[in-house]
């Protein structure tokens, strides 16, 4: 990976541009947003067959050593004692005062953990751990040498990775949500492409359907990328950029760092399943932050879901109760692929949908209030330019093939 200017080039930053990208910073990466079939396109892409997403800007550290798990369990949210080998979890790093530093994926290695960051979020999280009691015990760095990254997501998705992969049968047999093969020392990979690279797989995503993440070589990178784009686009695979992984990732429920968490306490939010959270609402294990968490005020995040694809701008927004002003909103975005079909929300993917139907998308996101707001209750958003009503939701996108059984092979 390269730099121009301070700007971090990906291994595919020369195919993005011969495929038409529009290009530009995030987190210290020059990426695409977009490519020529344009946000809307791609979004309804990865719900309908699948999607290629440059995800080389990801940084890896390792945790490694005798006592890395016991380590790592008390520096991470998620409760991680019982991770199984071939299976990784996601959670949250916290400061003393309960605030989210990074959320991440911990994948368990052979003498320790692979931790999947947020870009450009590598030496701030090793520097973290570093403070942390314990860490003499441990070796913490950045991931050597570094990998190349790409996601293919989508329902069409296993059929289309099925050719490039090594005994493709074997290795999807048993292949559940979040869970991975390979190594990140390739070295010792046993996962690899059909031309003998070593690779390692995971069963995750950050679009709420179908998909793997690669990690891969980075002088392989561009190769496969371009190779999976010729052979799929006949069945509708397209690359992805940003815009569509943001508007994706949204509807799926799942939180941008730094945006929808942060600098606050990392509780009373969508994503429970990222802390050790008991029936009582206390915590089943001790972990750095755990009591700013439980002496933390009521604030709330809430998912939420309009009328229609109107939004407001949040960094203007703000989020009113009648006339009382309750909160911000973090994100808003259109989910094209949804729409209301009597009042309820539907996917192009629902089975239920009607016959001939193609949604118009609405506008959904996240708010943080003043408090939990039940699923259902009416609340306004409102910017300079305009006021849009929203209601609070439980989930956004229904019918997501995330956790499917995987179908690969073609009749």
């Amino acid at each position: 990976m390269t730099a121009d200017g301070g700007i971090l080039h990906t291994p595919l930053d020369s195919l993005h541009r011969e495929l038409g990208a529009t290009m530009a910073p995030f987190g210290g990466w020059d990426m695409p947003l977009w490519y020529r079939a344009g946000a809307v396109k791609e979004h309804l892409a990865v719900v309908q067959a699948a999607g290629l997403f440059d995800t080389s800007h990801m940084d890896v550290i390792t945790v490694m050593g005798g006592n890395a798990a016991a380590f790592l369990n008390y520096a991470f949210t998620r409760d991680i004692a019982g991770l199984q080998p071939g299976r990784c979890a996601y959670g949250a790093f916290l400061d003393e005062q309960g605030h989210c530093l990074d959320d991440a994926i911990v994948y368990p290695q052979a003498d320790g953990f692979a931790v999947v960051l947020n870009a450009s979020m590598g030496q701030r999280i090793c520097d973290h751990l570093k403070s942390l009691p314990g860490a003499a015990d441990v070796n913490i760095r950045p991931l050597q040498p570094r990998l190349a990254k790409f996601d293919i997501q989508g329902p069409a998705a296993p059929k289309l990775l099925a050719p490039f992969l090594a005994d493709a049968d074997a290795l999807f047999a048993k292949f559940p949500y979040f869970s991975f093969k390979g190594s990140f020392d390739l070295s010792q990979s046993d996962v690899r492409l059909a031309d003998g690279t070593p690779i390692l797989l995971s069963r995750t995503g950050y679009t709420g359907e179908m998909g793997f993440e690669l990690f891969l070589p980075e002088d392989k990178a561009p190769g496969l990328f371009r190779s999976l784009l010729g052979a799929g686009s006949g069945d509708g695979l397209v690359p992805c950029g940003l815009a569509a992984r943001d508007s994706l990732r949204t509807g799926a429920v799942l939180p941008l760092s730094h945006q929808d968490i942060g600098p606050w306490p990392f509780i009373n939010h969508p994503w429970p399943f990222a802390l050790p959270l008991a029936a009582d609402g206390s915590f089943t294990k001790k972990f750095h932050g755990a009591d700013a968490l439980l002496a933390a005020d009521a604030t709330a995040t809430l998912p939420f879901v309009g009328s229609d694809p109107r939004r407001v701008e949040p960094h203007d927004a703000v989020v009113l109760d009648g006339d009382r002003e309750i909160g911000t909103v973090t994100t808003i975005v259109s989910d094209m692929a949804i729409g209301r079909v009597d009042g309820r929300v539907v996917s192009w993917a629902s089975a239920g949908k009607p016959e001939g139907w193609n949604p118009r998308g609405l506008a959904c996101g996240f708010i943080r209030v003043d408090r939990a707001y039940p699923a259902g209750t009416k609340l306004t958003l409102k910017d300079a330019r305009r006021a849009i009503t929203v209601e609070v939701a439980d989930d956004i996108r229904p019918d997501r093939t995330a956790r499917k059984k995987l179908e690969w092979k073609t009749a």
